[in-house]
């Protein structure tokens, strides 16, 4: 008997620890829930936050307000701030984004209820070429904001590659690298990202312990909240590309050059041949040393040949297959060994980008060692197949990516460009076709994966919206709650100007959105298109018409003085056009007294201005020499780039208009023409002194400059 007693007595015991242990862990996630909404829309009173159960794998939020009383629900922290923001928008008609806020807290909650279950399990965030076009140089305060951005918008899975540098030269320097081999492989910190991919070494490097260290330091930070939010973070794991330093100290070494974006030699990568015995052994390290610093990880980033061409002969598929299956188990083998629980997670943008070479029979070879359950494709650009490369949607080309799990994505951003493009109607379908078809068996997510952000704010709006249904969005009515939200006001002008938005820039997606004097001459590469046209200026009066109705809205005004700086650029390209066509000086000088008050405008915006990024990247700095430094690594990433990505990453920004666009034209136009280069060159390596100089009454001045200039 007292056996059986002490027995039920331990069984009583364990099952309160186990049910104190789950309260605990369940106030936790609703502890971190308030947390990001109050550092967002500030205290909250008659709230409470509830853990419930997902269903199944996936996330589930219930919204009750009655009588006052907010009550949200949700089976993770992330399902939570979802459920809050979402209630802000549809029922507060408030809403926060990175350009400011519209709304404050009501007296009141407004009476509301919904439930809804998102049919993916994971919602994947940013993009490998993010920690370039925007954040290389962001503290810890600006990442702080992002990652609360993240959980308001409901996303679990955030690409987390800051300190990967830092990691890996801990590998070198433990395989015989010296301190200074190690870094010289490294490129500059706004370059890092296609260091990473393995498109770019050493161009702008290299990087300092100093600069190590601070990463180290701001990827614990970072972590802590995603976990915190229960965000399950993609590390960064090896992808077969070894410093030249590693090559010389092993002469036995086989490895590839591989050749991207128009660099020499020297700043191109080599990859190791899949059978070499460096490759599991490194990768091996890579995630140990990454575990070691930061804790457990279960999902693991390897991309081998973004936008590269494979190390195989012309016409031998049989030896293209073979090689393929080597490098798909070698990448594998080296994860796994590093981390036996691991998921090895890749990036889908190059089996469409290069369609011709990754048939469907190349990707299975690829895929074929790799068990089903284990390994993840971002099918990162559903995009792109409609509006650049004129194929198919590369899930159905692959076959919802022969039985591997995958991410549903898009790319509504290349280089952080920011003139308004995207296919709204085509976001608001979003997946629903993979659903209707009979092809999302092994669609584990909805993603996200913008190469820059701060931008086109209404699409990343409506994306988030999307990883909550598999169905269609009737964009009609979500416009018109977007407007309420946003602007407090969805009057028949308002929603004119916004079909009119959705028929120019709204409706399109283009590469390249730039205007011809961002580019000084056409660009012939990369050809530049955007749909700033006449009914996008139509939309822009009937926008201003609304100001007396949306005043108290600061996004209404970030988005009218943005529409109005887009339209005037516009008219200065046209000016700026009939000059290259051979039109007089005054066409050039027009083009320039435009853009002189297109600056300021954008002056009065809180995101456009090159000062602030300035600032961020000689913040990071420990001393004047190293800040002169990183700001002129920023400042190339967004200008001349390296390569042949000359103006890629063209920015409408106060600052930029007037201190680096209009000189350059007017030195093109002059007999100075040939020094342009070394003008640029000159700029870049110039610390940045200008004004930015906004109006005081833009709505005001907008009015006053478009009936003076147009």
């Amino acid at each position: 008997m007292k056996k059986a007693f002490k027995y039920v007595i331990t069984v009583l015991l364990l099952s309160l620890a186990l049910s104190s242990c789950k309260s605990a862990k369940e106030k936790e996630m609703a502890d971190a829930a308030r947390d990001v909404i109050e550092r967002t829309v500030g205290e909250l009173n008659n709230v409470s936050f509830r853990y419930i159960e997902p269903q199944g794998k996936c996330d589930r939020f219930e919204i009750e307000a009655r009588d006052g009383h907010l009550s949200i629900s949700g089976s993770s922290p992330s399902a939570m701030c979802y459920a809050f923001n979402r209630y802000w928008r549809l029922a507060c008609r408030c809403m926060q984004t990175w350009g400011g806020e519209n709304g404050s807290i009501p007296e009141h909650w407004p009476d509301y209820s919904e439930s809804l279950t998102s049919p993916y399990e994971l919602r994947y965030y940013l993009n490998v070429c993010t920690f370039g076009y925007t954040a290389p140089y962001w503290d810890w305060d600006r990442w702080s904001e992002e990652l609360d951005w993240m959980a308001l918008h409901g996303f679990n899975m955030p690409l987390a590659s800051v300190a990967s540098e830092a990691i890996a030269k801990r590998v070198w320097l433990s395989l015989g690298l010296s301190s200074e081999e190690a870094d010289a492989f490294f490129t500059g910190a706004a370059h890092l990202p296609w260091h990473r991919m393995g498109n770019l070494n050493s161009y702008d490097g290299p990087l300092s312990d100093e600069w190590h260290e601070g990463q180290i330091e701001l990827q614990h930070k970072i972590l802590d909240r995603m976990r915190a939010l229960g965000m399950e973070p993609v590390a960064p794991a090896f992808a077969g590309f070894v410093p030249p330093a590693f090559m010389e100290k092993h002469p036995e070494i086989k490895a590839t050059l591989l050749h991207w974006g128009g660099f020499e030699d020297k700043y191109n990568a080599c990859v190791l041949a899949p059978d070499s015995p460096y490759f599991q052994e490194i990768g091996k390290l890579f995630i140990q040393e990454w575990e070691k610093e930061f804790g457990k990880a279960k999902y693991w980033l390897s991309d081998s040949f973004n936008e590269m061409k494979l190390p195989v002969e012309p016409g031998d598929t049989l030896g293209k297959h073979k090689i393929l299956a080597q490098y798909g188990k070698a990448i594998w083998s080296s994860i796994q060994a590093g981390d036996p629980d691991a998921v090895w997670v890749t990036q889908g943008w190059t089996f469409g980008y290069q369609h011709d070479f990754w048939d469907p029979e190349s990707l299975k070879a690829l895929l074929c060692e790799v068990p089903d359950d284990r390994m993840i494709i971002i099918d990162l650009g559903n995009d792109y197949p409609k509006w650049v490369w004129h194929t198919d949607q590369t899930w159905r080309v692959q076959n919802a990516f022969h039985g591997k799990k995958w991410i549903y994505s898009y790319v509504p951003n290349f280089g952080g460009k920011v003139l308004p493009t995207g296919e709204l109607q085509m976001y608001a379908e979003g997946a629903s076709a993979a659903f209707a078809e009979g092809l999302a068996d092994n669609l584990t997510g909805f993603g996200i994966a913008p190469e820059g952000i701060e931008n086109n704010e209404v699409v990343y709006e409506l994306l988030s919206d999307m990883a909550w249904t598999s169905q269609e969005q009737d964009l009609d009515a979500w416009i018109g709650d977007y407007c309420l939200a946003r602007y407090g006001y969805n009057g028949p002008q308002m929603l004119q100007a916004w079909d009119l938005l959705r028929k120019s820039v709204y409706s399109s997606l283009y590469s390249y959105p730039r205007f011809t004097w961002q580019t000084v001459v056409p660009d012939k590469r990369r050809v530049s298109r955007h749909d700033v046209n006449d009914d996008f200026s139509q939309a822009l009066r009937l926008f201003l018409s609304c100001a007396d109705k949306c005043s108290e809205s600061e996004l209404y005004l970030n988005d009218a003085v943005e529409f109005a700086a887009l339209w005037l650029a516009e008219l200065a390209d046209r000016h700026y056009e009939k000059a290259l066509a051979g039109g007089s000086r005054k066409e050039v000088d027009k083009a320039v007294e435009i853009l002189l008050q297109v600056d300021r405008l954008l002056a009065s915006h809180p995101d456009y201005s090159l000062q602030r990024w300035v600032d961020f990247a000689r913040n990071s700095a420990c001393d004047s020499e190293t800040a002169d430094r990183y700001e002129a690594n920023a400042k190339r990433l967004i200008t001349t780039w390296g390569g042949w990505q000359e103006d890629y990453a063209a920015r409408f920004w106060a600052g930029l208009v007037k201190d680096y666009y209009i000189p350059r034209i007017q030195i093109y136009f002059s007999s100075e023409k040939e020094t342009l280069d070394e003008w640029e060159e000159n700029w870049i390596n110039t610390p940045y002194k200008g004004e930015e100089e906004a109006f005081e009454h833009p709505l005001e001045a907008i009015e006053l400059l478009l009936n003076t200039l147009e």
